[in-house]
Formats: C-alpha cells, sequence, structure tokens
C-alpha cells in the first residue's frame, strides 16, 4: 500500500504546476478549462490523504507525528560533499495526511466559489494558475521529508501569496500590500534559513528524522539556537507578533485567496512545521518561551483590534492572527497535539468565514460593516453559514471550535493560570467582535439603499460544504489524536464553563455595541483614544515605519547619493572620461599627412633607443 501512496504523492507534488502552466498558456480557449483544471489539484491532494489514512487506520497508533506508522518516503541525493549529502524527497504519514486534508478541503472549496467570485475579471487565467501553483506548493511543503524540500515549497508559499495578494496590481494599494507581505515573511525565511545553517553545520544532515533522532546528541546551546531560529521562521510566515503587520494588508487581495492564505496554507505553515520537528522545540526551552510570549500577545492584541475594524476582512484577519495565537500559546507549553487539532478546526471554520464574508462583499457591494445591515433577509443562506462558523469560531459547546479552542485553554492553563486567564479574555473578545460583526452586517435595517441579493449556486455549494467540518469536527478530535499518538484530554468543565461565560459576556457587549444608533452617537464612539489605538491597530505599523523602515530607507537613500553615485558610478564614470579624453586626444594625430606620420614614426624610433641605452647601461 506504501508504494501507492508514494506513487500517488509523486503526482500529487508535480501535477498542480503542470496544471499551472497549461492554464497560464490557454489563451481564451483555456478559459473554461481553467477551473476544472486548477481544481484536480485538490481532488488529487485529497485522493492521497484518503489512500494515507487507510493504510494507517491498520496500524498500531504511532508514538509521535515524527514515528508516525506510516513511514512511506522516497528522496534523491541533491548535493555530496564528502560525508555530507543533502537530500530531497517526499515522506507520507498520518500528521502530513491530515495537513493534505486541510490543503485539499479549502482549495477546492476555494475553487468552486472563485469561479462565482471573479466571473468577468480579465485575469481569470493568471488566477486559476497561481491557484494551482499555490495547491502544489503547500502540498510540497506538507510532504517534504526534509527541511530542504520544505524551505522549497515554503518559498513556493511566499511567491504565490505575494502574486495573488498583489493580484489587482493595478491598484496601488494591493501592490503595496503584496510587497508589504513578501518582505515581511522575508526576515522571517532569514532566521530558518540560518536555523537550517546551525542544524547543518552541527549534524550534517537536514532529513526530518535524522535531525529529530540526532537532537539528544547537541549541546544544549546548539539546539537552542536553531529551534529559536526556525521559531523566528515559523512566526513570519504565521504573521505572529512582532511580524503581524503584514496580514491585514493582504485583504486587498480576492477573498477567495484570503480563504486559502489563512485557512489552510500561508499561515497554516508555521504551526504545521513547529509539529513536524517538535523534538527539536521539546529540546529547546527558549523556544517554546518564545512562541508561547508571541502567541500570547497575539491572541489578545489581535482580537482587541478586531473590535474595532470596519472593514468585515480585516475583522477576520486580526481573527486568524489572534487564533493562531492560541496555537502558538499551546506550542508555548507543549501542546502539539492541542495546536494541531485547532489548526484543523480553525481551517474549516476560518474558510467559511471568509468565503461568507465573500458572499457579503459580492451581493452588498462594499466591505464596510458601517454600509450593511438587514442583509439577513436578502442572504438568507448566506446569513445561515455565517452564524455556523461565528459559532465555531466562538467556541459554542457543539461546534467545532469549542472542541479545539478548549483543549487549548486546558493545557495552557495547567501550565499557568495567568496565561490561561489571558487567553480565556482573548476568548471573551472573540465572541464581542464577531457579535458585533454579525448584527452590522445582517441585523437591523439597511444602512444605505441597497440591492444586496443573494448569491449565485456556485458560491453557495462550497459555503454549505465547509459549514459542515465547521459544526462536527470537533467530534473527530478523538481519532485525529489518536492517528498522530496523542490521547485526547478529558473535559475539564470548570475551564470549559469559564470560556463558555466569557463568550457569553462578549455576545452580550458586542450585541451592546453594534445597536442602532444615530450618526452623531457612532461618530463619538469612535472617538474614544482606546478605540482609535484598536482601529489603527495600536499604531503599530506606524511605529515599525518610524523606527525601521525610515531609518533604513535613510540610509539606504544616503549609502546611494554618496556610495553609488559618487564613489562607484563617480570610479566608473570618471575612467570612461579619462579613456574618452585620452583618445580624443590622440585621435588628433590621425591629420593624414604622410610627413607627420613619418615625422613621429621617427620620435618613436630615437625614443626606443633612448630607452634601450637607458635601460642597459
Amino acid at each position: 500500500m506504501s508504494d501507492t501512496v508514494l506513487a500517488q504523492a509523486g503526482v500529487v507534488v508535480f501535477a498542480p504546476f503542470v496544471l499551472a502552466a497549461l492554464i497560464a498558456i490557454g489563451g481564451r480557449w483555456g478559459r473554461p478549462l481553467g477551473p476544472v483544471l486548477a481544481s484536480l489539484g485538490p481532488l488529487s491532494v485529497l485522493a492521497l490523504a484518503a489512500s494515507a489514512l487507510v493504510s494507517v487506520s491498520g496500524m498500531p497508533a504511532p508514538r509521535a507525528p515524527w514515528t508516525s506508522a506510516l513511514a512511506a518516503s522516497k528522496s534523491v541525493t541533491w548535493f555530496a560533499s564528502a560525508d555530507h549529502v543533502l537530500r530531497m524527497g517526499y515522506a507520507i504519514d498520518s500528521l502530513a495526511a491530515w495537513m493534505l486534508i486541510v490543503v485539499g478541503v479549502v482549495a477546492l472549496a476555494v475553487m468552486v466559489f472563485s469561479v462565482g467570485y471573479l466571473a468577468g475579471d480579465p485575469g481569470w487565467n493568471r488566477y486559476f494558475a497561481l491557484l494551482s501553483l499555490f495547491t502544489g506548493s503547500m502540498a510540497t511543503l506538507v510532504v517534504a521529508d526534509s527541511f530542504l524540500t520544505m524551505f522549497v515549497g515554503w518559498e513556493l508559499v511566499g511567491a504565490c501569496s505575494y502574486l495573488l495578494i498583489g493580484f489587482w496590481y493595478h491598484k496601488p494599494a494591493a501592490a503595496h500590500a503584496a510587497v508589504k507581505a513578501f518582505l515581511t515573511t522575508r526576515v522571517g525565511d532569514v532566521a530558518l534559513m540560518l536555523g537550517l545553517a546551525v542544524l547543518w553545520s552541527a549534524l550534517g544532515t537536514l532529513q526530518f528524522e535524522d535531525v529529530a533522532s540526532g537532537v539528544a546528541t547537541l549541546p544544549a546551546a546548539t539546539a537552542g539556537a536553531a529551534a529559536v531560529l526556525i521559531a523566528l521562521g515559523a512566526l513570519g510566515k504565521s504573521a505572529q507578533f512582532p511580524f503581524h503587520g503584514w496580514l491585514p494588508d493582504a485583504m486587498e487581495g480576492p477573498t477567495p485567496v484570503s480563504a486559502l492564505i489563512h485557512a489552510a496554507t500561508m499561515v497554516a505553515a508555521g504551526v504545521y512545521l513547529v509539529v513536524r520537528i517538535w523534538p527539536l522545540f521539546a529540546a529547546g526551552p527558549a523556544a517554546q518561551s518564545l512562541l508561547l510570549s508571541a502567541g500570547i500577545i497575539s491572541a489578545l492584541g489581535a482580537a482587541a483590534i478586531a473590535v474595532a475594524q470596519r472593514d468585515i476582512k480585516k475583522v477576520l484577519a486580526y481573527s486568524t492572527i489572534s487564533q493562531l495565537g492560541f496555537m502558538f500559546a499551546a506550542l508555548g507549553v507543549g501542546a502539539w497535539d492541542a495546536a494541531f487539532f485547532h489548526l484543523l478546526t480553525h481551517a474549516a471554520f476560518k474558510g467559511l468565514l471568509f468565503l461568507t464574508a465573500g458572499s457579503v462583499i459580492h451581493g452588498a457591494g462594499t466591505q464596510n460593516l458601517d454600509e450593511m445591515g438587514g442583509l439577513r433577509t436578502r442572504m438568507p443562506v448566506t446569513f445561515g453559514v455565517w452564524v455556523v462558523g461565528s459559532l465555531a469560531l466562538i467556541g459554542i459547546p457543539g461546534f467545532a471550535g469549542f472542541f479545539s479552542k478548549d483543549a487549548v485553554l486546558e493545557r495552557v492553563w495547567s501550565a499557568s493560570p495567568v496565561l490561561g486567564a489571558i487567553l480565556l479574555a482573548a476568548g471573551g473578545l472573540t465572541a464581542l467582535y464577531m457579535t458585533r460583526a454579525t448584527r452590522l452586517a445582517f441585523l437591523g435595517t439597511p444602512a444605505r439603499d441597497s440591492h444586496a441579493h443573494e448569491s449565485p449556486a456556485v458560491m453557495l455549494i462550497p459555503m454549505l460544504g465547509l459549514a459542515v467540518p465547521a459544526a462536527l469536527a470537533g467530534f473527530a478530535g478523538a481519532s485525529v489524536l489518536h492517528s498522530l499518538g496523542a490521547q485526547s484530554e478529558p473535559l475539564v468543565v470548570a475551564i470549559a464553563a469559564g470560556a463558555l461565560a466569557f463568550a457569553l459576556a462578549g455576545i452580550a457587549l458586542g450585541w451592546q455595541m453594534a445597536r442602532p444608533v444615530c450618526a452623531e452617537q457612532r461618530e463619538q464612539q469612535q472617538e474614544g483614544r482606546l478605540w482609535r489605538a484598536a482601529a489603527h491597530g495600536f499604531y503599530w505599523d506606524h511605529a515599525v515605519s518610524r523606527l525601521i523602515v525610515g531609518p533604513v530607507t535613510s540610509v539606504a537613500r544616503g549609502l546611494w547619493a554618496w556610495l553609488d553615485r559618487l564613489v562607484i558610478d563617480g570610479v566608473v564614470e570618471g575612467l570612461a572620461l579619462l579613456v574618452r579624453g585620452a583618445g580624443s586626444g590622440l585621435s588628433r594625430l590621425h591629420t593624414g599627412n604622410a610627413q607627420v606620420y613619418s615625422a613621429l614614426m621617427l620620435l618613436g624610433v630615437l625614443a626606443m633607443f633612448v630607452a634601450s641605452a637607458w635601460l642597459g647601461r
């Protein structure tokens, strides 16, 4: 069975790239085939995941995801030097299979939804080619058997995100957001590369299996340094503090792209990487502390910022940062299993919420919450699935988020009641901003003359499909964790009750904040100092611009003006002027007069004799 799985893995890794090329060169004839061809990538991903899980089901449970029961792998030598060999390949196990399900389900839903959302867009072929490339890149990252192969998929995911965030590149805001995302994540990627260099220097290998088994032989300082550097790479890719500023601006891309980036690909990669190589982090307490600190700050801070957002997509963007903060907080206390389970459920309900937001924007013609209202009657199906996604995100009992988020809360609370209380407060803020957004968008009376309408079936079907796991995926937690070699923890009633109490309080406060008021009252509410600070992301982007971007830009301009233009260009241009002047002067000797040439020849001969006599004396 493993040979079949390996053959399928090869198809999954390479097929989306081939399909992307076919879509890109298709031209007009390829337009109707674009979505069909692009959808073959996610379908092949799901087929591989299903085959892998079937194979795993008949085996004993593994001890951990890095000692999977299904160790099907294949690799080739990429580089060899003396005793060191770098290999590239792919490996399939239960951890990769569950992640592939996330990628396949969300990518397929996004591609079907995009048929309606992007109808008539002139960049149709380019869009679906990039979606296919995105799917293949994430699949490469997931099934990688080494840091080297993973890094290829890691960078391809970053490149696809850049291209899709800036898909409408004629809009200055979209082009700026794409560059911001690319440059911010590159900071983390540099740290990741340094971490890989430390591992290569210490172990002579970058294979996940070899690194996991060789960590015990490393000095504590070496393992800690490598883990911290790789943690910085994961935090950058997953938009955690202090690298979070790029993700809200990434909303300039098409809304289905936001669903893919936030739920299944870009930001999920950081959490997946940490879980994949957990033995390294288990040996690096400093790295765990870094993950815990960044996760706690991101969970609470992003939730507070989301409360004051007017853009429905930015509410969800900051929500993603906050929920990823929950995952990293769990990783910081060693609960990799709870973090990964929350990653799975979050993909379902956050993908659903972003597609629902896209349906609202498509039907209402705006993404400003203050310009909505009363959409429940005009878009009943969209409203229904939005409620399902919101209840799952808030963590209402019975919905997916209740099981996974409470697992995170319980593990963090066990490690530190103070930090657990902070996450409880972040959960209350989650309920607040989602209730506020729901009432502003769907309830009450329309804020303006609206011709809002329900979205077409091609957009509603994938939303309804994602609503099922958003509501029910939590009940599969025990099976998922068992296949990963972990055990589900029993529900701690006190913590679950506390989380529910915070959620209900958040719902009540959010409902009150979104009550219908006159324009003057709403303006007064939004003019408070704390509200303005939250609405501007607590001025983090402003601080980065003043303290980092501004000084770096000034230094770069100074180097360009003095070093580049004056010194480097001065030397090059000076030599050019010197040669040109010498040539111009010597050209005057070319008079065409034979007598002048004869005299010059005689002078030359005399000079040679004088030189010979002088040198030979």
